[in-house]
């Protein structure tokens, strides 16, 4: 499971599997509130949106909660398992489930307002992108290799295209597949698939304006002039924004599982399997810092909280940094 810090509005809100939803202040790290519901396994999230906070569930459930007060709001049924995080906007929230389908929720009440099916392969990796609002529109990523575009309001299609193509015999070289979450900078989007591409695709109508050969299933990040990545063998990219050039490559943290990066202050900060947390200049790509936050892995990637990075281990441990 792929559990993830969130923050909004100066607090950062985590989940376990046991079905305990926690709030913490993002400058002090003190506990604002927490709620437990025993009888909900939680797989997704949370997620964040519309001053709630949302977690998905083995159960095939969507569970709102007030950011502010930890209060129930809503709970709503959906197919399947939910393993990433609800994303909510523009008074809608968007669910992906196990299955390949794609819910719009009505933020206030939970109502199903349209869902979106995808089929998707015999093989693939476990887990799913979580879908993106932006201007009206819903981008997901599925696990066929394709990232899709649809309307807010009536969930119709408006534009789709392909990232990866399966090639090879068996099922295992075949698979491809969108893990991670589309960055939105400028009207277009960011994205990786595994055994696949990186790519930027125009949201205006999903023409793919430039692609590299580079297999991750981890989150990029995008600055105003580059993209980072960290791909499955270990490696950490700059690419370039403008035609995806590469701009400097750092070899060095081989196999050591790497989760997405974040770019915060002049750096590309990013976590690994042995709960290390490494610092690259973002300009040249140098070994800049590191530290241990934790003996366990960190799987998720480290997040801006405002004047600090967060790193988050898969045994619960949280640990603050900042720049200086």
């Amino acid at each position: 499971l792929k559990l993830l810090p969130a923050a909004l509005d100066g607090q950062i809100f985590t989940a376990d599997r046991d079905g305990r939803v926690i709030a913490i202040d993002a400058t002090s790290g003190k506990v604002v509130w927490e709620e437990r519901d025993k009888k909900r396994r939680i797989s997704g999230g949370p997620g964040v949106g519309e001053s709630m906070v949302f977690v998905g569930t083995s159960e095939a459930q969507v569970v709102a909660r007030d950011a502010a007060t930890g209060k129930k709001r809503w709970v709503a049924d959906v197919s399947s398992e939910v393993l990433a995080a609800p994303n909510a906007g523009e008074g809608v929230v968007a669910v992906r489930t196990g299955d390949g389908k794609l819910y719009a929720l009505d933020a206030e009440t939970g109502k199903e307002k349209w869902v979106f099916d995808r089929t998707i392969p015999t093989l693939n990796l476990r887990g799913t992108a979580p879908a993106v609002i932006h201007n009206g529109m819903v981008i997901a990523g599925f696990d066929n290799g394709r990232l899709s575009a649809l309307d807010l309001e009536t969930g119709k299609e408006l534009w789709e295209t392909r990232l990866a193509e399966p090639t090879g015999r068996s099922e295992l070289e075949r698979l491809v597949d969108i893990d991670a979450e589309p960055v939105i900078r400028d009207d277009t989007a960011y994205l990786d698939s595994f055994q696949g591409r990186v790519a930027a695709v125009s949201l205006g109508d999903g023409s793919l304006e430039w692609t590299r050969d580079i297999s991750s299933y981890t989150e990029v990040t995008v600055d105003d002039e580059n993209v980072y990545i960290t791909d499955e063998r270990g490696y950490v990219w700059a690419i370039s924004r403008a035609d995806g050039s590469s701009v400097w490559q750092y070899k060095k943290l081989k196999n050591r599982q790497l989760t997405g990066p974040m770019r915060y202050k002049g750096y590309v900060v990013f976590g690994d399997f042995e709960g290390y947390l490494h610092w690259l200049d973002a300009a040249t790509g140098t070994l800049v810092a590191r530290q241990r936050i934790d003996d366990e892995r960190i799987i998720a990637p480290p997040i801006d909280i405002g004047g600090a990075v967060v790193a988050y281990s898969s045994s619960g441990k949280m640990a603050a940094f900042s720049a200086e």
